[in-house]
């Protein structure tokens, strides 16, 4: 078998690894996908009545409000359970089973890219039931089916990046806490963004920072994938741009400090 035949063993046996962890490990599931869920119920019968008159050039009320913030908690799904892909990778790192790793005949690639393609998964799943849990409210997709395998695409390329800049952060924090903690500003990212409102609504400052932060393309294109409607090349240009180099990033820093460890 060629070195490239024994690395996408290793990987896939790694994924399995991964795959069994979210098994008998559900409860960090649940709670990596719940709290869009509740996030979603919250904004959507609480707020949602206000802000959805809100909205420029739509009917108005709730299920208006449903339309357009069911794209920013998709991103916020995905913001959640790359947190807990740092968690892990932080866990595998100071437990002591890289010791482990590194003593048996495997590619060590492949511990790596078993947490990115077990957390790609884990971001699929959380996005079905986010989904479709907006689906239940009321929330109808105008999206034909090339705009849903364009959906696919783009949430696997957005996820893709930021799995792997939380792979960064998990290998090189000091512990399993902080690891928890160092992704969290992806999860603020998103209400400074398009998420919960228009960016034109914001003050002149934060308006220009929350269209070129990487949540604004990531949630404009899904939105529009969503609705239907063509997708503004540059959100899409932004969308590409940001998850390649996050992706870039965080696959540099991991590798180097995963050789270091």
């Amino acid at each position: 078998m060629s070195t490239l035949g024994y690395a996408l063993t290793d990987t896939s046996t790694m994924l399995r690894r991964q795959l069994k962890h979210m098994q008998r490990y559900p409860s960090l599931t649940v709670m990596l996908i719940g709290m869009p869920v509740v996030f979603l119920l919250l904004f959507v019968f609480v707020f949602g009545g206000t802000l959805g008159d809100g909205l420029g050039g739509m009917t108005g009320g709730r299920d208006a409000y449903l339309a357009y913030v069911t794209p920013g908690m998709l991103m916020i799904t995905i913001a959640g359970v790359v947190q807990g892909t740092a968690i892990g990778v932080a866990m595998d790192m100071t437990q002591g089973i890289i010791d482990r790793f590194r003593t048996m005949s495997i590619a060590r690639v492949s511990v790596l890219t078993g947490h990115v393609l077990g957390s790609m998964i884990q971001s699929f799943l959380g996005i079905a039931v986010v989904l479709g849990v907006a689906v239940a409210l009321g929330f109808r997709p105008e999206a034909d089916a090339l705009d849903w395998l364009g959906l696919v695409g783009v949430i696997a390329l957005i996820s893709f990046g930021l799995i792997w800049l939380t792979v960064a952060l998990g290998i090189t924090a000091k512990s399993v806490e902080s690891a928890s903690n160092s992704p969290m500003f992806l999860m603020i990212l998103p209400f400074l963004g398009s998420a919960f409102v228009p960016t034109d609504s914001m003050p002149t400052a934060l308006q220009y920072f929350a269209d070129y932060q990487p949540f604004t393309p990531f949630i404009e294109v899904t939105r529009s994938l969503l609705a239907g409607t063509a997708v503004e090349g540059k959100d899409l240009a932004l969308t590409v741009a940001w998850s390649l180099a996050l992706a870039l990033l965080g696959y540099v820093v991991a590798k180097k400090n995963f050789n270091k460890r």
